[in-house]
Parts: structure tokens; sequence; C-alpha cells
């Protein structure tokens, strides 16, 4: 099968296709005709060597795939799936490929009205998206969050989530155009972290008090800022380094606000794991999509074989939401 490589840790340009064999469904697996593939910032990382994939995982790119499943194995005739559905589906890796082996709990149906090459944009940000402003941080109707990099595949995804739940939603971006992006999405403040100081802008907005939750991307830069935005009983979680691994931590601060830092990886979570979130996202959020109240937001398409330029767009940070790859026709 046709699949993109990593000839060595380096710039967009180690990404080779090549022929490679084809994975097998062991136990508890579907393999799925892929149609397109989710770029995401975690692909990025791993290109440089910097985010090696889970033991036992594919060491191929790619994070999440739409498709149509081509046969079954040993130990799925419960899950009720069948050989020809249209799927979509979170990966430990693998997606830069004509086919990936996934185990059943990680897929998911392409919702009602989702183009089956547009699917390929939803599985790996919903379910980041929920399980840490859901699950992990709990927040509620009428909190207010703050989701840094609102622009991104992620933050697109968790402006209109936060707002299905009946949040009020404060974003940062870099940029008027993707200011603008985040407000017709439904976000309420928008905060340009070029020119302004999200600490302060998020406190004027709400008499002085902070947000009850962050959804941070950039990590050690922001730790210290992050904390000083956070309202009384505020979590903040972490689920990016793109401002560096480490930083000093006012412990405090914290504890005077009785905040909570919580630190989350989705990828290196058991398959187990991985399956109730699944499971959640297909509950709570595929409703959503089919009423319409949560949308894919689709940058730009590229060929498999250009996957490198797929990089040096996500690189460039120009984007606004997802950025796909095309692997075969739909």
């Amino acid at each position: 099968m046709r699949a993109i490589t990593i000839s060595e840790p380096g710039a967009p340009d180690v990404l080779v296709p090549a022929d490679v064999e084809p994975p097998r469904p062991g136990p508890g697996e579907a393999l799925v005709d892929v149609v397109a593939a989710g770029v995401n910032r975690a692909d990025v990382q791993q290109r440089k060597g910097y985010y090696p994939p889970p033991k036992g995982a594919s060491e191929l790119p790619g994070l999440e795939v739409s498709g149509r499943i081509a046969s079954l194995g040993p130990d799925t005739e419960e899950a009720g799936w069948a050989v020809g559905d249209e799927v979509c589906a979170l990966l430990s890796g693998g997606g830069y490929a004509e086919q990936v082996a996934v185990p059943v709990g990680q897929l998911l149906p392409v919702p009602a009205g989702v183009p089956l090459a547009d699917a390929a944009a939803l599985p790996e940000v919903a379910c980041t998206v929920w399980s840490n402003l859901v699950m992990e941080a709990g927040l509620s109707e009428g909190e207010t969050v703050l989701l840094h990099g609102g622009s991104s595949g992620i933050g697109t995804m968790a402006v209109q989530i936060a707002c299905a739940l009946g949040a009020r939603v404060a974003v940062t971006a870099g940029s008027a155009a993707k200011l603008e992006a985040c407000e017709e999405l439904g976000a309420d403040l928008l905060i340009d972290y070029k020119e302004q100081d999200f600490v302060e802008q998020i406190k004027a907005a709400t008499d002085g008090r902070g947000a009850d939750v962050i959804l941070d991307v950039v990590g050690a830069k922001y730790l210290a800022r992050n904390v000083d935005a956070l309202a009384p009983d505020g979590r903040l979680v972490v689920i990016g380094l793109l401002g560096g691994t480490k930083a000093e931590l006012d412990l405090g601060a914290l504890l005077r606000k009785r905040g909570r830092v919580i630190a989350t990886s989705l990828r290196s979570r058991s398959p187990e794991s991985k399956a109730q979130i699944v499971a959640q996202v297909r509950e709570r959020v595929w409703p959503w999509i089919e009423e319409g109240r949560v949308r894919t937001v689709i940058q730009s398409r590229h060929a498999l074989e250009d996957a490198a330029a797929a990089h040096q767009e996500m690189e460039a940070s120009g984007h606004i939401g997802k950025i796909l790859l095309d692997v075969s026709p739909a």
C-alpha cells in the first residue's frame, strides 16, 4: 500500500511516499480503507523526533482518518460494525496510508450530513476537546473558558463544544482573521495575543474573577500567566508544549485559588480509555454535529504524496481549522 514514511527526524522533506506492507487487523481490530487523514501538530512533533509513537503503535504518522471498513479481525462480532461501513477513527498512528488497523472501540460512524472525506477532521479534535474540557475539567453551563489557539483545529472544535455546553468562551489568536473565525463559531471574548495581555483581558471581562477553565497548548511560556488568569476553583488543562516544557509554578498562587493544573495526552492512553472517550463523543457530540450546532472547519486539502506541503502549512500557522490529506476517492 502507499504510505508516508519518516526517513529520519527533520524538516518536512523527510516525509517520503513509499510502498509498505499493509497492516493486518488483530483481535478486536478493524482494517479501514482510508479515504482521508487529518494532519495534527502531534504529527509535526513526531516528524521532528520529539513525539515517538506509543509502544506497539504504527511508526507511520497520522492520528485520525475516515474511510470504509475493509475487514474485521477476531473478537469483533459484538461491536456492531460490518465490512463496508463508513467510519472515522481515532488512531495511535498509521493514518498517512491507504489502510490502517484500529481497535473497534475507536471507530465512530460518519455523522449524518458530513461527507466521508471531511469526517477525517473530527475524531482527534472532538476526542481531545471532550476528554479535556468535560471529562477532565468538568466545564459546565455558565462557566467561562479561555481557549488558547482558538483558531486551530482543536480550538475551532473547542469553541463550538464549549458553546453547546452553555459556557462563555474566550479565545486567543494572532490575527484579526483568526479572531473573526472564532467569533463566527460563537466565541464571546476575542483576544489578540500579539497586541493584548490575555490575563488583563479575561479579568476585565469577568469583573476580576478570571476563567473557570483554561485549555492551553503553549505550556511553559504561559504557565505563570495562566495561573494568574484562573478563577477561584479554576482548572488549567495543559495539552501542548509549543512554548516549552519547564517553568516555575507559584504553588502559593495556586493554593490561594484552590486551583488545579492538569496535564493530559490522548495518544498515550490505553485502548480502553480511548474507547470510553469515543463512546462519550459519539453519545454527546455527534448529535450536535448532526443538528448543525457543531461543524467541521477545514482550511485545506493535500494529496497524500504532498504530506510535506501539508506540514509546511501547519508549521506556518496561518491556517484556520483542519488540514487534511486526501488518500483515495470517496
